[in-house]
């Protein structure tokens, strides 16, 4: 139409598919991506930097901001770093409500995942159910800490408290109604004719390439490669529990569907075992009055919803604030995948895999 045969398209950065202020600047051969280049820094906060002004449990409050539909593991992963530095004892009734609360957490996270991800792809039934269920632990989480979205629910050495009378019963009561709803979601997607070929095949992602990238979380499994930290470098009480690690074949936007889709399985099995053995006692240990690590470097990673969340933190043994404080977000990792996986596809695949991936453009930002 132009006489040109390349044709340079922004999306965002405001573009309700891109689940935040992202820019994605493709390179378009009629409607087939040859390139594309991802623009970020739009959500840009100085988090890290601000952290280093900050006293260790004032930083509590800044890791709920950074993935905001899962504030509870960003919570978790910052306080195990500052234990580990300190080499605290956490109470095992603490350990087993943290990993209650995480699967939770991962539950959440991963109902807005699909809900929005089916319905960039058309699919606005499944936005509503998925919603729905969301709600009950949001509400679960509103009666432990108070809040919906920001938790602050965790504490260096614990837990700020312990859970209220009658709350372990609503959430094996949730646990009951989330498994009913689960195939709800499978009758709406898992075969629907529509679904498969909007997915299928679509951003197939090889468990080498994916590896060499620094995938993690469901985008790796979904390539077949076996690492999840929960397995690996177990933490809270995992190590206590049965679960399996759902993997995919084929490395392509279903998979990635597939592996969610049974990881809701798996948290509902974790935390019902988390619940039958959890442990009387203490929810917090015996924490010194003013947070001052060692001098040293630490790195702790847990397995958030999202993938592998990591905390490095340099003490100087001097300040109440630690002297580097850095990272490792699953979001910004796991966007680099982007480009590789838009390449050669259409415009309206696009979508689907910046979907896909489950990305939150606070966490990559930061």
């Amino acid at each position: 139409m132009f006489d040109t045969d390349e044709l340079v398209l922004n999306m965002g950065p405001q573009h309700p598919s891109t689940h935040g202020v992202l820019r994605v600047v493709l390179r378009l051969d009629g409607e087939r991506v040859i390139d594309a280049d991802v623009v970020i820094g739009y959500l840009h906060r100085g988090i890290e930097k601000l952290s280093e002004a900050r006293d260790y449990t004032q930083i509590i409050l800044l890791t709920d901001r950074m993935d905001y539909l899962a504030a509870a593991t960003n919570n978790l992963g910052y306080v195990e770093t500052v234990e580990k530095m300190m080499g605290l004892e956490v109470p095992r009734r603490a350990l087993y409500l943290r990993t209650v609360m995480s699967e939770l957490q991962r539950i959440a996270s991963h109902l807005v995942w699909l809900g929005t991800h089916a319905m960039d792809i058309g699919a606005t039934t499944v936005f509503l159910y998925t919603f729905r269920e969301r709600e009950l632990i949001l509400d679960l989480f509103e009666e432990y800490c108070g809040a919906r979205l920001t938790y602050n629910c965790m504490r260096i050495g614990g837990l700020p408290q312990d859970i209220p009378p009658g709350w372990e019963k609503k959430v094996r009561e949730f646990c009951d109604l989330f498994e009913t709803k689960v195939p709800e979601y499978e009758t709406l997607l898992t075969h629907n004719r529509i679904w498969l070929e909007r997915t299928r095949e679509v951003g197939v992602i090889s468990g080498e390439a994916a590896t060499a990238i620094g995938l993690s979380g469901p985008p790796l499994r979904a390539s077949g490669i076996f690492r999840d930290i929960r397995k690996d470098e177990p933490y809270a009480a995992y190590s206590e529990f049965e679960f399996d690690v759902p993997l995919g074949t084929r490395g392509d936007t279903y998979d990635r569907y597939l592996v969610r889709i049974e990881e809701f399985y798996q948290s509902l099995r974790i935390i019902r075992q988390a619940l039958d053995g959890l442990p009387e006692g203490p929810v917090i240990g015996k924490v010194p009055r003013l947070i001052k690590p060692p001098a040293g470097e630490t790195y702790h990673a847990i397995e958030a919803p999202k993938g592998e969340l990591g905390y490095f933190i340099a003490s100087d043994g001097k300040s109440l604030s630690p002297y580097r404080f850095r990272v490792r977000p699953p979001s910004f990792c796991n966007l680099q995948a982007l480009r590789q996986l838009v390449k050669g596809h259409l415009v309206a695949d696009v979508v689907a895999l910046i979907g896909t991936i489950d990305i939150v453009l606070g966490e990559v930002d930061r």
